[in-house]
């Protein structure tokens, strides 16, 4: 006797990501599976309330402080964790920090694991299969599309995210901004500059 694949969750879905999503998303609450609003709480919370200003906070403090700098470079899991930055997706961090010679980047090649604790959700790109093969064979094309222009000296190193390890980049601080304190650093700082596929952008009103 043939078996009936209409029944199952994945011949109800559509081609469609974003669709597939949703439709998943309406599948497991009519089962009574999950809760919409809890579900909507936590995408909240890693979006808005925890999300990439954390770990824009990260890479201000380390522009400001050597000291902290440091550690944060010799045992980036403990000092996120002094700040209150830890969690699940964020148990075993590393920071790589970018110079004129190194620029870093950031992806996971096998899924699409990520520091939440320090950047939220992870954005759509990320976790798309164009990006995780491209970034790791051909990075300065990569880093074109996002617009993004090294100079040739500049030596660029892709770090892969694991389940046991998941990365931060600290962008280069730019000039203009020695006068900024903490929290107008962390305001420049973005998302992406945190993965490696943008930099951090002069403030149109550098302090004189």
């Amino acid at each position: 006797m043939p078996h009936d694949h209409s029944d199952h969750a994945h011949a109800l879905l559509p081609p469609d990501p974003a669709l597939r999503v949703k439709a998943l998303e309406t599948i497991l609450t009519r089962k009574g599976l999950i809760d919409p609003a809890a579900l909507n709480e936590i995408i909240d919370t890693y979006q808005n309330k925890i999300g990439p200003q954390n770990g824009a906070k990260v890479v201000a403090r380390a522009w400001s402080d050597p000291g902290f700098r440091a550690a944060l470079l010799q045992d980036a899991t403990a000092a996120v964790s002094d700040l209150g930055y830890f969690g699940r997706q964020g148990e075993h961090m590393v920071v790589v920090e970018n110079t004129p010679s190194l620029h870093n980047m950031i992806v996971c090649t096998l899924c699409s694991c990520y520091p939440w604790p320090l950047l939220g959700i992870p954005p759509a790109w990320y976790k798309s299969d164009a990006y995780r093969a491209r970034v790791v064979r051909e990075p300065r094309k990569v880093l074109a599309d996002f617009g993004v222009t090294l100079p040739q000296d500049t030596a660029v190193r892709v770090w892969d995210s694991t389940a046991e390890v998941r990365y931060l980049v600290i962008p280069m601080r730019p000039a203009g901004t020695e006068g900024l304190d903490i929290e107008a650093l962390a305001a420049l700082v973005t998302r992406d500059s945190m993965i490696g596929t943008a930099l951090v952008q002069c403030p149109s009103q550098a302090p004189k």
